[in-house]
Order: structure tokens, then C-alpha cells, then sequence
């Protein structure tokens, strides 16, 4: 596969996370037929929102992945509603992160908790995703967050990583989750097109330190602010995009694809995919 396969292959294929705000409506009218769409749980929103956006979406025909947050998820019970809920709305495809509330709603206090339980339950879902921390986690150490995914890992099909913006940083990491045995496909978090601005504070806010430096490292300040001014202040992932492109068919780094974090901005997002494409 060619680096304009690649990227073809990264871009046709995309994933789009929305969160279930009230701009969600007017939002996935700018993504295409029938795109596949992950859905956050959002702290202020609650679990409830994220259901009630799936149970929308899929019925504009659209493929959906909801994100089951562990933290939000009271019991067993709570749990094997939400998992009867989604089944009958056609669910296949399901993501389960610990969640960012710093006290849980009830007894899960992890994905790994959640995962086991669920693993017991008589609902199933054909695709589990997990996630992948690149660049590390504010309050976890790099071994704990590596024995969480190997814990995490026999219940899922897929990894779906933290934003990240530097793709050696992303290749080397999948490089130590695979010396590590972990071989579940990788699905590659990347910013959607938004301004430097609300990127770096949105950036801030998640934990990507080496990340923020990376934008920052072409030739310093000064060419940290030529960046800004030659894009219009507007931040396009256009390197990352073709620095993944040819690992796209390696086998060990088994790339299953790209996970847009669009935080709700779209149309800016889709017209760079189109015009990515059309080269």
C-alpha cells in the first residue's frame, strides 16, 4: 500500500466522536450517510444523554458506538438495562472507558470492573473497544496503565487511543503494547480541523503535555507563531494523517483506523476530509 493508499484507507474509513450536546443534531447533519459515530459520555449530561443520542442516530441510519462509561454506570442492574436498551436499538459496537467523574455514580470503579461484569451478563456485543493512553495519564503510572490493558484486553476486540498528535509518539507505543502481547487492532485518535487556540486548551485539559510541545517544536516560538499565522490560527492534522499512512498495512502495528475527536465541529473537519480525499 502506497503513503496516498494509506491515507485514503485512514480517511474513507474514519470514526466520528460526538458529544451528546444540544449542537449534536445540527452536527451529524455534516457527516456523511451512514458514518459510524462514537458518542461521549458527558459528565454534565450523564449516561442518559449518550443513550438517547444512539437511539437517535441509529435510526437516521448511521452506525453508532456509544461510549459506556464505567464511572457512570450505578450496578449490575443499571448495567444490564443499559446493555437491553442498546441491543434492541441494534447495537453491535460498544466503547468502554473508565470514565473522567472523580467519584464513581456506584460500584464500578473501572472499565476493567465493568468489562467482567458485563463478560457475565446475557447481552453480548460484537465489538469492544478500550482505551490506549499514548502519551501516558496525568495520575497513572505508565505500569499501571500497561497491567490495566493487558487486564482490559481479553474482553475487547479493539484499542481506540488517546489524542495524540505526533505519530512516532503513537507508532512507538503500539511497538510497546505489542512486546507486551497486547495484539488488538488500534484505532488512531486524531483532532478533527479547530482553531490552535481552543485545541491547546482543550489539550491541556485531557493531559497531552508532549503533544502541546510537539505543535510547538518546528523551529521554536517563532516558528510555533508562523504555524498559527500561516494556518490562519487554524490546526489541520494533515503530518499526523501522513505519518500514519504507511503503517496503514503493517501487520504488527495492525492499524484499524482513525477515531476523528471532533469536539462537535464538524464542518470544518468534513470539508478537510473531502479535500484530503480529492488529491
Amino acid at each position: 500500500m502506497t503513503p496516498e493508499d494509506g491515507v485514503e484507507n485512514l480517511l474513507t474509513n474514519a470514526r466520528f466522536e460526538l458529544m451528546p450536546f444540544d449542537s449534536f443534531d445540527e452536527e451529524i447533519t455534516h457527516l456523511p450517510d451512514g458514518a459510524t459515530i462514537a458518542i461521549t459520555t458527558s459528565p454534565q449530561l450523564g449516561i442518559e444523554a449518550t443513550l438517547e443520542r444512539t437511539e437517535d442516530a441509529v435510526e437516521q441510519g448511521f452506525e453508532v458506538v456509544p461510549h459506556i462509561a464505567a464511572r457512570y454506570v450505578r450496578d449490575r442492574e443499571h448495567l444490564e438495562e443499559i446493555a437491553q436498551r442498546l441491543t434492541e436499538a441494534g447495537i453491535t459496537d460498544i466503547f468502554v472507558p473508565g470514565g473522567d467523574r472523580e467519584e464513581p455514580e456506584g460500584e464500578f470503579e473501572s472499565a476493567y470492573d465493568l468489562l467482567s461484569t458485563l463478560d457475565g451478563m446475557e447481552y453480548s456485543f460484537e465489538e469492544v473497544g478500550i482505551t490506549g493512553y499514548p502519551e501516558g495519564h496525568d495520575f497513572i503510572d505508565d505500569e499501571t496503565l500497561a497491567e490495566a490493558m493487558e487486564k482490559k484486553a481479553p474482553y475487547a476486540t479493539y484499542i481506540v487511543t488517546q489524542l495524540c498528535y505526533d505519530p512516532d509518539t503513537v507508532l512507538e507505543w503500539i511497538e510497546k503494547i505489542r512486546a507486551r502481547g497486547v495484539d488488538l487492532p488500534v484505532e488512531i485518535g486524531i483532532p478533527g480541523v479547530m482553531k490552535y487556540q481552543r485545541l491547546l486548551q482543550i489539550s491541556q485539559k485531557v493531559g497531552v503535555g508532549d503533544s502541546i510541545k510537539f505543535l510547538k517544536k518546528t523551529t521554536g516560538v517563532l516558528g510555533f507563531i508562523k504555524q498559527l499565522v500561516g494556518s490562519r490560527g487554524t490546526y489541520k492534522p494533515d503530518d499526523l494523517i501522513d505519518g500514519l499512512a504507511p503503517y496503514v498495512d503493517d501487520d504488527e502495528y495492525n492499524i484499524k483506523g482513525v477515531h476523528i475527536y471532533t469536539f462537535n465541529q464538524t464542518p470544518d473537519t468534513e470539508s478537510w476530509r473531502y479535500e484530503r480525499l480529492e488529491k
